[in-house]
């Protein structure tokens, strides 16, 4: 398979096919990274074609000392906090970082016919401060390395590493809070790594290639 960095290569290139070959290769994991934070809103499709949009005008920008899919995702995360600052403005400061996805005003989540684990993750993820909500979902999901979520937030990577060590405490914390049960906390936080899994192949949808 050819590579990200051949792809953006041939793209720069004028090479049209290579860049809707990235996109393709992408897009369902950007759609993903959104839809945890946003709920079933119409706001995903707009953030995602306008991440892609970025992409295109910033092609030959990219830094090649990163990933492709880093500096990707490190657009569609800036996105994703300004859109929570557009939606609050006029009404209070908001601190994106601090604050967690309901209290940014996120939108429900149609979660049919998944186990009550996975539920209790996906609403437990959204109750964290958002900022360790994302590396988790990128550890989880996507299979970053601390190294490239460091470059996704443009973080040094041992302030990587302390952050995904907090998010995963919070994460424990909330899940506890919200299980209403021991048994469904147990089972929930003992096979953290199969419910994330199974989210990322399930709900939230596979992703399409890999590096």
């Amino acid at each position: 398979m050819v590579d990200d960095r051949q792809l953006l290569a041939a793209w720069r290139a004028g090479d049209l096919r290579a860049g809707e070959a990235l996109f393709d290769r992408h897009i369902v994991a950007i759609h993903r990274f959104f839809k945890n934070k946003l709920g079933d809103s119409d706001a995903i499709e707009d953030l995602v074609q306008r991440t892609f949009m970025a992409c295109v005008e910033g092609r030959d920008r990219f830094r090649e000392d990163a990933s492709f899919r880093s500096y990707l995702f490190g657009i569609a995360h800036n996105l994703l906090c300004d859109h929570f600052r557009e939606r609050a403005r006029g009404r209070r400061a908001v601190d994106v970082d601090e604050l967690s996805a309901v209290d940014l005003g996120a939108g429900a989540l149609t979660v049919i016919g998944q186990r009550r684990e996975i539920r209790l993750l996906l609403e437990a993820l959204r109750r964290i401060p958002l900022r360790f909500q994302v590396v988790l979902e990128l550890t989880y999901w996507e299979e970053m390395s601390s190294t490239e979520i460091a470059a996704v937030l443009g973080l040094p990577a041992a302030t990587a590493r302390s952050r995904i060590r907090r998010a995963r405490e919070l994460l424990g914390e909330s899940i506890a809070a919200l299980a209403g049960s021991a048994e469904l906390r147990e089972s929930t936080t003992a096979n953290l790594d199969r419910w994330a899994q199974e989210l990322r192949e399930g709900w939230l949808g596979p992703a399409r290639g890999r590096r």
